[in-house]
């Protein structure tokens, strides 16, 4: 045997390191004033709660505020997720979390979306415990619908 870590153990590292960070200190934590969209989610089978406020403006995410409690991977997700959707549009929206519904069944991704999902990636990591996928995937399912429901009130 030889000493030191693989590739794949130092990979592990960098995505807990990652995901802690996010957990102990979650981004975009701000109440948002007269939000467009007020959404709380939950899985009541762990008890992981997040809620998202956002508001829009002319199609583009301009402020959101994700605040919550649960597992370390539903937090993290949720912090990740605040920090990749502020200034995007629905569509970019919605392309990433597509990308992050793939990436967490173990399907490729382009070299585009990993780059566009940054640190993201440390979320893979969850697809060894598929029973953890439901908890990483809560604040981004629940994003989507809504932003889906929220285009469709103004489109009408």
């Amino acid at each position: 045997m030889t000493g030191g870590m693989s590739g794949l153990d130092q990979m592990d590292d960098l995505y807990e390191v990652i995901i802690l960070d996010h957990y102990r200190s979650p981004r975009n934590t701000s109440a948002v004033e007269n939000p467009d969209i007020d959404l709380e989610v939950n899985n009541p089978f762990c008890g992981d709660e997040v809620r998202i406020q956002m508001k829009i403006d002319r199609n583009i995410v301009s402020h959101v505020g994700i605040t919550g409690r649960g597992c370390a991977i539903s937090q993290a997700s949720a912090s990740l997720l605040a920090e990749l959707v502020e200034g995007k549009s629905s569509d970019q929206v919605h392309g990433a979390v597509d990308s992050v519904r793939r990436l967490l069944k173990g399907e490729n991704i382009t070299d585009q979306e990993a780059d566009t999902l940054g640190d993201i990636e440390a979320l893979q990591g969850v697809r060894k415990f598929p029973v953890r996928i439901k908890c990483a995937l809560l604040s981004w399912v629940g994003l989507d619908d809504a932003l889906k429901d929220h285009i469709a009130g103004v489109k009408s």
